[in-house]
């Protein structure tokens, strides 16, 4: 059972000066200093993955204490500026949610005697906790649309925009806005319970945090079904092939393509992604108006990696969308394009295909097939068609990550997502624009092989230390200044002092006026997970 969310020091030296005495000794004593030592050198875990070490303690001075808690915590925080001609709603709304609770039992078997910490000794606490498969149904329990959003809410996101952490860990950018993050890391608080005018105030006497970076096994998930016209993709393009600027048409030329597999990254998640690969392969489809026209000759087909991040500060009823972010002004968007490759494809085929004949299909595994395309079938005939023979080639085009940035699977979570699109852009040597296609694309993660998880890497001590000591603890939850929201808009807030403690779901906040409020180490307190 969690014991209720007191704050762990005062905010201000006032407060310090105005407390009883016997208060004010125990919050000015020397702090025990802290170290959590982890048993693997690995800088990424992932699921089933064993996490354990040990907490080191040692005190300047002699220190009665009350309990020792060692936790193993999951956050995500988001907050969206808006900018509206209605100041009502203009500001900053702000999330926060923890989804993740894990604690250390038995800690009570390593307590010294009488439960006090002898000066200049040094006491262990060890740990062991296992990063799950999934959350529990409690973490997500706001309304959706459908079942398939519950389960992707209940999937364990991936270490997300924590910059401190991938730069003691030497990671390239993982191309994560500010406005979103995603966090994990060891808590070792020890803690003092005292009376003060009637009521039970807990204390931290000491804390620290390890952040972790935890990348889970992610599974290749079904195609998108990507048609309509709202649609953000556009699986299927046709244009116009000219003679010339003046001159009369040629054709019609029909460009199609499928999401391809996904680039799955191997046991060795975000160090590095060589040799992450896959293949889409794009179907032409060339309509001539005159029997004789020939297909138009091909020049380059560049490729593009269009990285968005989905942030929001109200539970995401659904899968998040271009469209729906515009409309929403809790809904925020973040995207970067990167260029993956650009080849010539002037010497691919043309095959000649006679409309009397049917069309050869190939087969391929029915997990793979879309409602749009299956690879290797003719596309449909353009509009312009008159039913006379037509050409047909296609085009396999490697898709590789590039090794200078760092790639979280795709992912949907309650405040935060991250999806990829496949930009495919074909230019030809007729007259007009160039063609191009949005295909939807996943990035997946193998996670730790079964080997792995039946035999501990054990090597003392990681080298990459990012514990942060004492106060300092807020900065892995609160890397900014939180605004309180007005008392209607609280709900289950995270600084909501009436949010129920035994519920784990998002705290979100309204659009917050310019008040400040000052936040305590930790974050809120609920039962373990």
């Amino acid at each position: 059972m969690s014991s209720p969310n007191y704050s762990p020091h005062a905010s201000t030296n006032g407060d310090i000066l105005a407390m009883p005495s016997k208060l004010r000794s125990l919050m000015l004593a020397q702090k025990p200093d802290i170290k959590i030592n982890l048993a693997s050198r690995k800088k990424v875990f992932s699921t089933l993955d064993t996490i354990e070490g040990t907490v080191t303690i040692t005190a300047p001075e002699d220190i009665q204490f009350d309990s020792v808690e060692i936790e193993f915590l999951g956050t995500s925080r988001t907050f969206v500026e808006r900018v509206t001609t209605a100041a009502s709603v203009s500001g900053r709304s702000e999330a926060f949610h923890q989804f993740l609770k894990l604690v250390q039992p038995g800690l009570q078997e390593c307590y010294p005697e009488n439960s006090i910490l002898k000066a200049g000794e040094t006491y262990d606490f060890p740990f062991v906790f296992v990063v799950p498969q999934q959350l529990l149904p409690r973490v997500c329990q706001h309304k959706v649309h459908n079942p398939t959003v519950r389960d992707a809410h209940l999937q364990l996101p991936p270490t997300f925009g924590d910059r401190e952490q991938a730069k003691a860990c030497d990671m390239p950018d993982d191309m994560a806005p500010e406005m979103a993050s995603v966090r994990y890391g060891i808590f070792a608080r020890v803690s003092r319970v005292k009376w003060s005018e009637g009521e039970m105030c807990r204390f931290s006497l000491g804390s620290r945090a390890r952040r972790l970076r935890i990348v889970p096994a992610v599974q290749e998930q079904p195609p998108l079904d990507a048609g309509g016209e709202e649609s953000e993709y556009t699986m299927r393009r046709e244009k116009t092939i000219r003679k010339g600027m003046l001159k009369g048409k040629l054709g019609s030329l029909v460009m199609e393509a499928a999401q391809p597999q996904s680039l799955r990254l191997g046991s060795n998640v975000n160090l590095d992604c060589n040799g992450v690969t896959t293949m889409a392969t794009v179907m032409l489809r060339f309509d001539p108006l005159d029997e004789n026209a020939a297909p138009p000759r091909l020049n380059s087909l560049a490729t593009k990696l269009k990285v968005a991040t989905f942030f929001a500060s109200t539970a995401r009823q659904q899968l998040p969308s271009k469209q729906a972010s515009l409309q929403d002004i809790s809904q925020g968007m973040h995207t970067e394009q990167l260029n993956i490759s650009s080849r010539c494809v002037a010497n691919v085929e043309w095959k000649k295909c006679d409309p009397t004949k049917p069309a050869t299909i190939e087969r391929r595994d029915s997990a793979c097939s879309t409602t749009q395309l299956t690879v290797g079938v003719t596309p449909e005939p353009s509009e312009s068609y008159k039913g006379k023979s037509y050409y047909t080639a296609r085009v396999l085009v490697p898709i590789t990550l590039p090794t200078n940035k760092t790639f979280a699977p795709t992912f949907h979570s309650c405040l935060i997502s991250r999806v990829y699109q496949l930009k495919l852009e074909l230019t030809t040597s007729g007259i007009g624009p160039s063609m191009d296609l949005k295909v939807p694309i996943q990035i997946s993660a193998e996670g730790t092989p079964i080997e792995g998880l039946l035999r501990r890497n054990s090597g003392g001590e990681s080298g990459e230390d990012t514990d942060v000591e004492g106060e300092d603890i807020s900065d892995f939850f609160h890397t900014r200044t939180i605004r309180a929201p007005s008392e209607g808009f609280v709900g289950r807030s995270r600084i909501g002092s009436q949010a129920p403690i035994n519920e784990a779901p998002p705290g979100y906040t309204a659009f917050a006026p310019p008040r400040h409020l000052s936040v305590g180490d930790f974050p809120p307190r609920h039962d373990s997970v």
